[in-house]
């Protein structure tokens, strides 16, 4: 066989091989593409189109009922920041919510993991302990919670240890508040415990015990090693409650409606009130859904920008 019929054979033979793997390339998108198909379909349908319809009558005076409205462009985004005492309070007790659910929840839930990962014994018992309140909805906890505010505190609170118990949990505004914030982390820690532990199992051992045979104490194994291990998972928690808490609905709504008057109104219930409950004015109620989805977006994008310069970093 000549060296020209040896050459043509190998190229013959190399130009097959990359044509079976583009076909193995081709069918294996395919299959990713089938697979994520039904999703996608329902996240445009029932998710994307309705944003966008959401968008655009934002721009409009409709009543959610008359098939006919008017455009008044930015006429609502300016009532709305201009005219509307209730929305900018209902964002900035919203905010004030935000801030603290997101330390006390995140820190805690961490706190949680380390101690839990930390027991050789009877870790699947506290795990699943702490983990079933993200079991119930929050709309039920939010009515236990009301009935134990209501009724079980003030019996409690006869008793002189727990005398501090005798508050208005749900009828003073100032107290109010933190009531939102214990249903809130009495329901939420617990998933959030449930990532760091997942994050926690993929540290690397011998990292750890190289830190201890260099003598670095516990808080400085935390510091340097852990949390730049699992700040991945620091960044999907963080994201997870900010757009949670910035969406929140249903505790308010099943523990104070928003009262007294509206010194517990969130941003969500405003939406809702305004739409449904108040004047119907469905157009205006969509541009404070849009603001709502633009500051939220903007938090995220921020927060996850930071956290991934974090995770490269480490």
């Amino acid at each position: 066989m000549t060296v020209k019929a040896i050459n043509d054979k190998k190229e013959t033979s190399v130009s097959a091989h990359r044509k079976a793997k583009r076909l193995r390339t081709k069918s294996s998108h395919l299959s990713l593409i089938l697979f994520v198909l039904p999703a996608f379909v329902f996240y445009f349908v029932f998710l994307f189109i309705p944003m966008v319809g959401a968008g655009v009558y934002s721009f409009t005076d409709w009543n959610g009922l008359n098939p006919s409205y008017n455009f008044v462009w930015f006429d609502n985004y300016i009532e709305a920041f201009k005219d509307d005492e209730a929305f900018r309070h209902s964002f900035f007790f919203t905010l004030k919510y935000t801030i603290v659910v997101f330390f006390i929840q995140n820190i805690i839930a961490l706190l949680l993991a380390l101690l839990i990962e930390s027991r050789v014994r009877s870790k699947g018992f506290f795990r699943t302990i702490f983990f079933m309140p993200n079991m119930l909805s929050l709309i039920i906890s939010s009515f236990m919670f009301s009935f134990i505010f209501s009724n079980v505190f003030p019996e409690l609170s006869q008793k002189a240890v727990f005398s501090f118990l005798d508050q208005a949990w749900i009828g003073d505004p100032n107290v109010s508040f933190y009531s939102i914030v214990i249903v809130s982390l009495w329901q939420g820690i617990g998933y959030m415990m449930i990532i760091y532990m997942a994050a926690l199992q993929g540290v690397p051992k011998q990292l750890k015990e190289a830190a201890m045979i260099d003598g670095a104490n516990v808080f400085q194994r935390l510091r340097h090693v852990v949390l730049p291990m699992i700040m991945h998972a620091i960044t999907i928690c963080s994201f997870l409650t900010l757009n949670g808490a910035f969406k929140v609905f249903d505790v308010v709504y099943a523990l104070t409606q928003g009262g007294p008057g509206t010194s517990t109104q969130v941003m969500a219930l405003n939406i809702y009130q305004e739409a449904f409950s108040n004047n119907f004015r469905f157009g205006y109620a969509n541009s404070k859904a849009m603001i709502l989805f633009l500051v939220v977006l903007v938090i995220t994008i921020i927060q996850v920008s930071i956290s991934k310069r974090k995770e490269v970093e480490a």
